[in-house]
């Protein structure tokens, strides 16, 4: 009995010191992955194209109904009394306020700028910051976005940085999620050991215990599995994660990786572009009930969808608004208002797919000879264009106009005839407009660039040009 005593103390000392051996290994290389992706480039971002920013200056050509019509291009609200909330903006006649939201542009940055535009008969008369009522010699209103290239994966996010995000988010996302966020490290077991008797009791699983570090090692690293093997693992990654970055390096990359909604193929990442999803605004323009809202998305964005299932969405925000008022978060005032507002999502969500997918092909058909498909697909690249939202929609209007017209005049057939055009600047011959055919919204054959057709004397004035500025070279012109 001695004999077999030693034996298994001596087994059961080489068992321990082999399975700790092995789970240093392993560790080892959960540090790898979890310190090579994290410090890495994180996601494949999407390239975004821009059309040209609106330049404002005195004398500029620049109708009041064309402003109008860009502001909302750009989901800026009209209000009835002057604005002071980015994204706004009040129009009585000829006369504006607006507070813009900023850009961030490639060599420097419009700051966000509360201003008063005046026009007269197609011009600006004048410009100048509405506080102080200072002159302001020249601003860009941002430009609109009109189009994207996707990764393959056709996950799309805008990213934010936690310091340009509300503190209402993060601290109603923590109430709900994460109480001890500050407190644990990676790992929360009191949580956990309430999940398991919670659970228990109910014979189903009704309450999870994982911590926001826990929830992003799974969307970043892992995969949905639900398997003991797969949770042991992800406590493990979210230790060491802790143990490589700091909290706000943590946090911020949740605001970006969670999963918050499907567009179709396009799936719906972080909260940046949740904001723009279901409310076509920035996530700094969301009120609270928005914010609140988002944040119950997070526990299941299929099951919580607000345009498919409205009144479980709604049930799902109020009780987020009630946890957020339990947890100092708003004031009972501030969670009853916004418990008593619709969902306010808006009704159309908007498409991942360019409103003008004619110019488009003319921007990935330029940036092909310059760039490879995968970076175009996931390096985030900000691609900004000539294009005139304003001009463009003009020329969609008149091509379409003409050609049923035309249909009408010689008794063709409905949608027999199509038609494109192309608009360049004399200056520099920048592109700014393109139609490629009659469904303007839709992407298909494009005539402007893909049909070759005689020009016949449209060439004339090119050839008569270059003959009289060689002047006696080609003899009489007469």
């Amino acid at each position: 009995m001695a004999l077999f005593g030693r034996v298994f103390r001596i087994v059961l000392i080489v068992g321990l010191v082999l399975g700790v051996l092995a789970l240093v290994v392993y560790s080892m290389q959960l540090d790898e992955i979890v310190r090579k992706q994290f410090e890495g480039r994180r996601w494949a971002l999407p390239a975004r194209v821009f059309a040209r920013p609106l330049e404002v200056f005195n004398g500029q050509q620049l109708y009041s109904d064309h402003l109008e019509q860009e502001l909302k291009l750009l989901n800026y609200v009209a209000v009835e009394k002057s604005p002071t909330e980015t994204g706004q903006y009040l129009r009585k006649g000829d006369n504006f306020e607006i507070v813009t939201r900023g850009f961030q542009f490639a060599e420097d940055v419009e700051p966000p700028r509360s201003i008063k535009v005046a026009l007269a008969r197609g011009k600006v008369t004048s410009l100048e910051l509405a506080n102080n009522q200072a002159p302001l010699p020249v601003m860009r209103i941002e430009p609109v976005l009109i189009g994207n290239f996707y990764p393959s994966q056709n996950e799309d996010r805008v990213l934010v940085r936690i310091k340009d995000v509300s503190p209402l988010l993060v601290n109603g996302l923590l109430a709900v999620e994460d109480k001890k966020f500050y407190e644990h490290q990676g790992v929360n077991p009191m949580a956990i050991a309430r999940a398991m008797v919670t659970n228990l009791k109910a014979g189903q699983t009704v309450q999870g215990g994982s911590t926001i570090t826990q929830q992003l090692v799974k969307n970043f690293y892992l995969t949905n599995e639900r398997s003991w093997e797969r949770k042991l693992k992800e406590a493990l990654m979210a230790l060491l994660l802790e143990l490589h970055y700091n909290k706000q390096e943590i946090l911020e990359a949740y605001l970006n990786e969670i999963y918050l909604g499907q567009d179709g193929s396009r799936a719906i990442h972080g909260f940046g572009l949740a904001a723009q999803f279901y409310f076509n605004r920035p996530v700094r323009e969301l009120k609270p009930d928005q914010i609140a809202l988002l944040v119950g998305l997070a526990k299941g964005a299929a099951y919580y969808d607000p345009r498919r299932f409205p009144e479980r969405a709604l049930e799902r925000r109020n009780l987020v608004l009630t946890v957020m008022e339990q947890e100092g978060v708003l004031t009972a005032a501030e969670a009853n208002e916004s418990r008593s507002r619709p969902l306010g999502v808006s009704e159309h969500r908007p498409s991942g797919a360019s409103p003008f997918p004619a110019y488009l092909d003319l921007v990935r058909q330029q940036l092909q000879r310059d760039y490879r498909e995968e970076d175009l697909r996931s390096e985030g690249l900000l691609i900004f264009t000539a294009m005139d939202p304003i001009v463009q929609l003009t020329a969609e209007q008149i091509v379409i106009k003409r050609v049923q017209q035309l249909e009408r005049a010689n008794r063709i057939p409905k949608n027999k005839l199509s038609g494109s055009m192309i608009i360049s600047t004399v200056q520099g011959g920048e592109v700014i407009a393109l139609v490629g055919g009659l469904d303007v919204r839709y992407p298909g054959y494009n005539h402007a660039l893909i049909a070759q057709r005689q020009i016949g004397s449209l060439v004339k004035p090119a050839i008569y040009l270059a003959a009289f500025e060689a002047k006696g070279k080609y003899g009489s012109l007469g």
